[in-house]
């Protein structure tokens, strides 16, 4: 059965109203009025093609768009994904822009298109996935102390940058102010505002217009407690929309805010004055405080930037490189494993060449379709659940599956000495956008009695952690408490013990991962547990041996 076009049928609805009243052709008046009716038939068909071919034009070139971005992606995805700005727009189009499209071009199913389109948006990523990696690129924002305007150009460190470079439209700045707006972070959505209005204001062309950014943006300057500047931005608003309703009634409290001010300032007494100059010295004495006293997340923050504690070179005389053979360990006479002392407390040892490329694809393949939201232990309830702050997925690859598997764990019992058996399944992980674990122990603590308890073997005694892929920018693990960081590096594995010869927690271990700037990072780690170590590891009396 032959289909008419659609503009064919709104042509024959509209004749066949006219053709309600009969007998024109008795009247040449009234056929006349026929003409101007056809002549507004064809006007409006005209109306209806450009209409068409202007939508068909805006879908050809956002076909075109994605064809060349698609195809320099997929020839390194890993390499374009781990530049977290082409992460956060792959996101963002798939939940967003993509949709616009579906509704653009909705009313032409001939092709299945959209029929296609519906079935796979089931898979595409969710609100929460764009928040996500939005969030992400706040988080590398923080703790990589980068500006907006760094991140919005994509200027980030690494070769890799240079070739997946991608720039921030004034689209994905506002998005990223908005989504830090509903979470009243105003600190967050200035920054961005800010850049989306300065990307405005060199020309950038754009659906979203100044006055809707400046009123995000004097509003989240504002609740930062800067009347001035707020008041700045709103006369700004003002002049290019003078009826704007809210910015009136704006300025209006701030001129009276500022008043106030200004008679508060002028009513402070000396007293006061010499308070500010007693909170100036208390501020210098605070800046030359040791490391030891800098909060942990700062601390944290500082050791991903490769910044923080410096060991003193007495310390560093002791640490060494050399071949290791565990004893004459048959395994290793002839082999011996490469040993670098990497902190001296806690003792951290790296393995290097330990691991071979063959190894880290094959353990990769087996990982990659098990791969979940990574988990953490309940420490009340010992059950394991999700948590904002590990943003990673794992996988857990037992020795009977595979013999790479089965020989990654004899290498491990083979250079630590320990028992196996009784230890944890490979865990492989992958981090995602601005990747991260933040600073957590791994032995169960005196107040999580249940920790570990459904397992049956005891604490966590040591962690045997591989990475398995290198890391252009960011991805480092570090020790917040001792100033240590160690960074990833492709076919190595770091090894170090969790508790005590005594059994005692150490808490020095306290480490975290940090997120991945640039890059993809790929680990997998072997968590070691007590029980079967008693002729291993014989305990000691002394509490913190």
């Amino acid at each position: 059965r032959m289909e008419l076009p659609c503009w064919c049928l709104l042509l024959l609805s509209c004749l066949q109203l006219l053709s309600a009243h009969n007998d024109f052709f008795t009247s040449i008046g009234q056929m006349t009025d026929l003409l101007y009716t056809e002549k507004d038939l064809v006007t409006s068909l005209k109306d209806y093609i450009r209409a068409e071919e202007n939508k068909l034009e805006r879908v050809k070139r956002w076909a075109d768009k994605l064809d060349s971005l698609t195809a320099t992606a997929t020839q390194d995805p890993e390499g374009f994904l781990g530049h977290p700005v082409n992460a956060f727009k792959l996101m963002k189009r798939l939940n967003t822009e993509w949709g616009d499209l579906e509704s653009l071009v909705l009313s032409d199913t001939t092709d299945g298109f959209i029929s296609n389109l519906t079935i796979q948006r089931q898979y595409f990523p969710t609100e929460e996935d764009q928040t996500g990696a939005a969030k992400a690129l706040l988080r590398l924002q923080d703790t990589y102390k980068l500006d907006a305007n760094t991140i919005s150009t994509g200027d980030l460190p690494g070769k890799s940058c240079v070739k997946h470079k991608s720039q921030m439209t004034v689209e994905d700045c506002y998005e990223l102010g908005k989504i830090a707006y509903s979470d009243a972070d105003y600190y967050h959505t200035e920054l961005w505002m800010a850049q989306a209005l300065k990307q405005l204001d060199e020309g950038e062309e754009s659906t979203i217009d100044k006055v809707t950014v400046l009123d995000y943006l004097s509003y989240a300057i504002y609740q930062q407690g800067e009347i001035e500047r707020a008041l700045e931005y709103t006369l700004r608003l003002l002049k290019l929309d003078p009826e704007h309703q809210r910015a009136k009634g704006n300025v209006k409290y701030f001129e009276f805010q500022l008043e106030k001010q200004k008679k508060e300032e002028t009513a402070r007494t000396q007293e006061e004055s010499g308070k500010r100059v007693t909170s100036e010295k208390n501020k210098k004495k605070k800046q030359n405080n040791s490391f030891s006293l800098i909060p942990e997340r700062k601390k944290y923050e500082m050791l991903c930037r490769g910044e923080g504690l410096k060991m003193t070179p007495r310390r560093q005389s002791r640490l060494f490189c050399r071949y290791y053979n565990n004893n004459r360990h048959p395994r290793f006479v002839l082999a011996p494993v490469k040993q670098q002392d990497e902190w001296d407390r806690p003792y951290i040892v790296r393995y290097l060449d330990i691991i071979s490329d063959a190894e880290i694809e094959k353990v990769k393949q087996l990982a990659k379709p098990r791969l979940r939201r990574a988990t953490i232990s309940n420490p009340v309830t010992g059950v394991l659940e999700t948590a904002h702050y590990r943003i990673s997925k794992s996988a857990w690859l037992t020795g009977y599956e595979d013999p790479v598997i089965e020989r990654i764990n004899e290498r491990i019992e083979g250079i630590t000495g320990l028992e196996v058996d009784t230890a944890e399944e490979l865990q492989v992980a992958n981090y995602g956008v601005g990747g991260q674990y933040e600073p957590h122990f791994d032995f169960g603590r005196k107040d999580e009695p249940d920790a570990f308890k459904e397992l049956g073997t005891g604490n966590r005694i040591a962690t045997w952690l591989f990475y398995m892929s290198d890391v252009t920018a960011g991805g480092a693990t570090v020790f917040p408490d001792v100033g240590a960081a160690v960074w990833p590096k492709k076919g190595t594995a770091v090894f170090w013990y969790n508790l005590f010869a005594s059994g005692e927690g150490d808490y020095s271990t306290r480490h975290a991962a940090c997120p991945v700037l640039v890059g993809n990072k790929w680990v997998s780690n072997k968590w070691i547990h007590e029980r079967g170590q008693e002729w291993r590891r014989p305990c000691s009396l002394n509490e913190t041996e």
